[in-house]
């Protein structure tokens, strides 16, 4: 393969799909199935330099770092989805976790032409965020060469931020600008150049493993159980209190109790009354353990930083 089309791989023509035309429904989605069934395995092939990403992200939002995402079109899209559904799912600040598209909010629902081609429009955005070394920047970039992406990240490595790249095709060009870099290849798409899909789907799986396995190194999880939900609903305060009760093994009427001595609180509720002691002095032992609910149950102190 030449250096030319390796640098189009996003844009390559699928043999398989070259007929798509004359499909009816069920073979169009057996099509888009099969070749939607090769996106795992491409991104198991990176599994290494994302479990290193998830290792530099949790560093640095333990001591005081954020992680923010940067991308174009449905990369910048995919970016904002992920950091909005952190302070739900794990209890952070709305600022610990950004999503920065070109074109601003605008291009969350509407293409803003021309926006990814302007590298200095991204250097604009990180500083209007104050992007600094104790940050690390993730730029997504399915095509390898978004020059809004490639500006990002060169301005974060400008300011000692730590910087990550996502593409989906080879020797991609933001390897230049990336502390990290993250290559999945899925192939070319069903739709010639249409990357919202199988390279869409690749960057949800990566993102989804980049925020998941940050917080779970965090202490947001007990085993597999979210212990530091925001009970922002009905449903998570049902939630909430299946878990206090489950966890430190009273009736669901006492942990609704525990919850609201302890202002919502689920980890502070459960180490409480496991630990039998006033949710001050619950907190603090959930401070010294790095925040994870097993050592603060334990009366384990965190080591390094990162839970």
């Amino acid at each position: 393969m030449n250096t030319l089309s390796r640098s189009l791989a996003t844009e390559a023509v699928n043999p398989a799909s070259a007929s798509i035309d004359k499909l009816d429904p069920l073979g169009l989605v057996r099509l888009m199935n099969s070749e939607d069934a090769r996106v795992a395995a491409a991104v198991a092939a990176a599994e290494a330099a994302i479990a290193q990403a998830i290792e530099l992200i949790a560093e640095r939002l333990a001591n005081g770092g954020r992680l923010i995402y940067l991308g174009a079109g449905t990369s910048g899209r995919l970016g904002v989805l992920d950091a909005a559904e952190c302070p739900p799912t794990f209890n952070t600040p709305p600022g610990l976790v950004l999503g920065l598209i070109a074109g601003g909010s605008t291009a969350l629902t509407t293409a803003v032409e021309g926006a990814e081609d302007h590298p200095e429009l991204a250097a604009a955005d990180l500083a209007a965020v104050a992007v600094g070394p104790k940050d690390v920047v993730v730029g997504i970039a399915t095509s390898g060469r978004t020059p809004y992406v490639i500006g990002g990240l060169a301005h974060a490595q400008s300011v000692a931020a730590t910087t990550i790249g996502f593409a989906c095709t080879p020797e991609p060009e933001l390897a230049g600008v990336a502390d990290v870099v993250i290559v999945v290849e899925v192939g070319p798409e069903i739709i010639a150049g249409s990357t919202r899909l199988k390279a869409g789907t690749a960057t949800k799986m990566v993102l989804n493993m980049l925020t998941t396995g940050t917080m779970v190194r965090l202490g947001k999880t007990y085993g597999n159980l979210m212990v530091d939900l925001r009970a922002t609903n009905s449903k998570l305060l049902v939630r909430s209190r299946r878990l206090v009760s489950r966890l430190a093994e009273v009736s669901e009427e006492e942990a609704e109790q525990l919850l609201a001595a302890c202002d919502g609180e689920l980890k502070t509720a459960v180490v409480s009354r496991v630990r039998m002691v006033n949710p001050t002095e619950a907190r603090g032992l959930l401070t010294a353990a790095g925040g994870q609910l097993r050592g603060a149950l334990a009366g384990e102190q965190a080591d390094d930083g990162i839970s």
